[in-house]
């Protein structure tokens, strides 16, 4: 009875149909929690910071961070085309739609300095008062998780393009399209603290 057991758990998972998720699944999980942790130590500190000293006050219009907000929120729709493509083993549309994520990413991050490019031209620094140092940790902070998996998804995109993927095994894209998903939403946290409640507290 167990070798017939063994011997059926065995064809289940060279098929990819084992019940429950992979240990790299979960692997990913706690790692993406870990670092959501983090976000949540920086953003309770500037939660503290600016409530405490009431400079709640950002030098810019909200116009241009929230159009960068739909290019990154938006770059959320093709990694997961990418990844519904790479699962049923379409190659073409995992690299098209994997490209295109990696476009919008890097608009978001050249979106990103242009408006720190404008602070500092206001004299609004990270030395400039409290809420600078922790405007421009906190979104450098997301600006370099935003990096990171950009670097991540290139390196995706380019084995894919190596052919190393296929509908039963392509892990590597999909922990990237976790990884995504995870820097978009805490962009959504962010975006609120910094830019929208300002404007609810003004």
């Amino acid at each position: 009875m167990s070798v017939a057991h063994g011997e059926q758990v065995g064809t289940l998972e060279e098929h990819g149909e084992a019940p429950g998720r992979s240990i790299n699944w979960w692997g990913m999980i706690f790692f993406i929690a870990s670092e959501a942790l983090i976000f949540a130590n920086i953003i309770a500190g500037f939660l503290y910071l600016e409530i405490r000293n009431g400079s709640w006050h950002l030098p810019t219009e909200l116009t241009y961070p929230l159009i960068n907000t739909f290019i990154l929120l938006g770059s959320s729709i093709p990694i997961r085309f990418a990844g519904r493509a790479i699962a049923q083993g379409n190659q073409r549309n995992f690299k098209l739609f994997l490209f295109l994520t990696i476009l919008m990413g890097a608009a978001f991050l050249g979106g990103q300095l242009y408006e720190y490019s404008g602070l500092f031209g206001q004299h609004f620094t990270p030395q400039a008062s409290i809420f600078g140092s922790s405007f421009f940790t906190l979104t450098g902070f997301h600006g370099l998780h935003v990096t990171v998996g950009l670097i991540f998804l290139l390196i995706v995109l380019l084995r894919g393009l190596r052919g190393d993927f296929t509908a039963k095994k392509h892990w590597a894209a999909q922990a990237g399209e976790m990884y995504w998903h995870f820097v978009d939403g805490v962009w959504v946290v962010v975006f609120t603290l910094v830019y929208l409640l300002p404007l609810i507290r003004g």
